[in-house]
């Protein structure tokens, strides 16, 4: 009786991890020059240093694949990753939830004057708790905002937009899985093109707020937390949509097929994993 003994596969020595500790030591440490007006190059050195790494590895990645180095235990090993990545994405935004929680539930409503231990005036005198909070002690040393972000308009084109999105995503996949390569194609570029169209939206939304209702980082907490919220997720749509980008390419070369496709579904998460915290962040920062 014979056996046979499925190798894990162990790749050769990489410099990829020290140039990655390099570019993120430079990106950050640049950003620092640059938040405090000192130079822009450093950072701009550091996200080069990113871009050259993303591309080196990431195709190292893909030439290992397709010359048939990944098993199937390599291949659950990347699931597994993929899977604890998208749980510490849940926890990271789930912080910031927790964060708009707190501050909108406890900590104004307490300032104001709220509850058996409510202490009042400690902001300003004269201070009243509403949501948004518009209305600031000084108007000459604080940005005063002129109106909140409503529900309509862009925000609800953009929230129909990623739900389109990910039905295009998910007509892309029927395909691959049934060897149609145009319905593949069609639908990874449906879904591209949807991801670019969101982060064009949003950035003329940014520019809608910040120029004519005058909300922006220092206009008190509300103007904080809601480009936090919105902009850490908008940096995630854009890092999502060069993903799919690579994916598109990728299925127009052919590289996928229906039993080996996990760099497509592993994307494929990510992406419905933004549409979710998105729905949320429309429910939680432009509605409620």
């Amino acid at each position: 009786m014979s056996t046979t003994k499925e190798v894990y596969y162990i790749p050769d020595p990489s410099p990829w991890p020290i140039i990655a500790a390099l570019g993120i030591f430079t990106l950050l440490g640049g950003t620092v020059l640059w938040l405090y007006d000192i130079t822009s190059m450093v950072m701009w050195v550091g996200l080069l240093i990113m871009s050259g790494l993303f591309y080196g590895w990431f195709g190292t990645v893909i030439s290992e694949s397709k010359s048939g180095a990944y098993n199937a235990k390599v291949d659950a090993s990347f699931r597994q990753g993929m899977f604890w990545f998208i749980a510490s994405e849940v926890f990271f935004f789930l912080t910031f939830f927790g964060c708009l929680f707190y501050l909108r539930t406890i900590t104004l409503p307490y300032l104001g004057g709220e509850g058996q231990l409510g202490k009042s005036n400690m902001l300003w005198e004269g201070f009243t708790y509403t949501w948004p909070l518009l209305q600031l002690p000084d108007a000459t040393n604080y940005v005063q905002t002129k109106e909140a972000m409503g529900p309509w308009g862009l925000p609800l084109f953009n929230t129909l937009v990623l739900l389109t999105s990910g039905a295009t995503i998910t007509w892309a996949h029927w395909g691959l899985q049934n060897e149609n390569r145009s319905q593949l194609v069609k639908g990874m570029a449906m879904t591209v093109g949807l991801g670019v169209l969101f982060l064009v939206c949003q950035a003329y939304e940014y520019m809608h707020a910040y120029e004519e209702l005058d909300l922006q980082l220092d206009s008190g907490i509300y103007g904080s937390t809601f480009y936090m919220l919105t902009g850490f997720h908008g940096f995630h749509v854009t890092m999502g949509t060069i993903m799919l980008f690579v994916i598109l390419v990728r299925s127009m070369k052919g590289d996928f097929s229906p039993k080996h496709h996990f760099a497509f579904e592993g994307v494929a998460w990510y992406w419905h994993f933004v549409d979710v915290v998105w729905v949320g962040l429309y429910i939680f920062v432009y509605w409620l």
